[in-house]
């Protein structure tokens, strides 16, 4: 992520080096001059652990494969972030939709428990995107309106990215200083977008937004829908949890035994299935929740001078002084303001 130095009235100017707090509306354009670089780290163990006890000197950042000063480093618990719900309300979620339904509500009472530090919005989609919830720190009346969305129709998963990075009342008076997050609880497929998947990769990278995912894929189903979850998150420093699939990875014999409802030692419509399936949605929404309010941030200025060539895509490396361990971050950044 970055954060661009802004030409400012000196009263929106804070004492302090590291926050910078724009005005809720613009008044004019917003003049770039130089670019500081926010990067986002998540690191976890050969387990899938989170390791949250390292400090500055156990990072290297590299821009274009150079090198970089990191300027400032932060590993507090209670950074602020802007999260967007993303909800599909297509036909194909109509088998599960009660219990990602209720999976959503849990993420949203998790992350946004009332400090208006954390804020978040709702969009669900279907046949087009639709604004449910614009920003705000009231999580109850997110649910609230959740509870009374139906599933139906196609789906129009890019629109809703895009709606989320530009289209929204509140997105041009956020700061940058928040983290900017996307949680897509879907199974990845589109079906009515005009927008296209490098299309809404490239917005999502141009407005600071880290794509996660919930997919509703079952296991044994695959779709083009697993790539576009994959390559919006991998390219954004998010990931994918996907808990239909490993609702069976730790059942002896599920391909073994046979059985008339497939292959299945847990049986569908078993109490045991049920419990199962929610138990591997819900360690997801645990997963999703760890992950965004345990990470490390590191903010750097490119050692790179202006020119034509930098205002085109910029690739970045994180390296970690830890062995085994795995790092998760955004792949790069544009040096230049998103377009208006």
């Amino acid at each position: 992520m970055f954060r661009p130095t802004l030409v400012l009235p000196l009263a929106l100017v804070l004492a302090g080096a590291l926050t910078l707090r724009p005005a809720a509306k613009a008044q004019a354009p917003i003049r770039v001059s130089v670019n500081e670089v926010i990067v986002p780290i998540t690191v976890t163990d050969e387990k899938g652990r989170f390791v949250s006890n390292l400090t500055k000197s156990d990072f290297k950042i590299f821009d274009e494969n150079k090198e970089q000063k990191i300027d400032f480093f932060s590993h507090e618990q209670s950074q602020p972030v802007v999260i967007g719900f993303l909800i599909d309300t297509s036909s194909g979620m109509m088998i599960h939709w009660d219990k990602y339904r209720e999976a959503a509500s849990e993420l949203m009472l998790n992350l946004l428990p009332g400090d208006k530090k954390y804020s978040g919005y709702l969009i669900t989609y279907g046949n087009q995107p639709q604004l449910v919830a614009d920003t705000n720190s009231d999580s109850e009346k997110m649910v609230e309106k959740l509870k009374k969305m139906k599933p139906g129709g196609g789906a129009a998963l890019y629109d809703a990215i895009y709606m989320a990075c530009t289209s929204r009342k509140t997105v041009m008076g956020e700061p940058y200083e928040p983290r900017r997050v996307v949680i897509v609880i879907g199974d990845g497929h589109d079906t009515a977008s005009k927008k296209s998947l490098q299309e809404v990769i490239e917005i999502a990278q141009r407005n600071l937004v880290t794509v996660y995912a919930m997919s509703t894929m079952a296991f044994g189903f695959h779709t083009d829908g697993e790539g576009n979850l994959t390559q919006l998150t991998s390219e954004t420093g998010g990931k994918v949890e996907t808990p239909l699939n490993n609702a069976y990875k730790d059942v002896a014999g599920y391909l073994s035994t046979p059985s008339d409802d497939g292959n299945y030692a847990i049986q569908v419509g078993t109490g045991g299935y049920t419990a199962e399936i929610s138990s591997a949605i819900f360690r997801s929404v645990a997963s999703l929740s760890g992950e965004i309010t345990t990470q490390y941030v590191i903010r750097y200025t490119p050692d790179v001078q202006p020119s034509s060539e930098a205002r085109q895509f910029r690739r970045i490396r994180v390296a970690v002084d830890l062995p085994t361990s795995q790092v998760r971050y955004r792949n790069g950044y544009y040096p230049y303001a998103p377009p208006n």
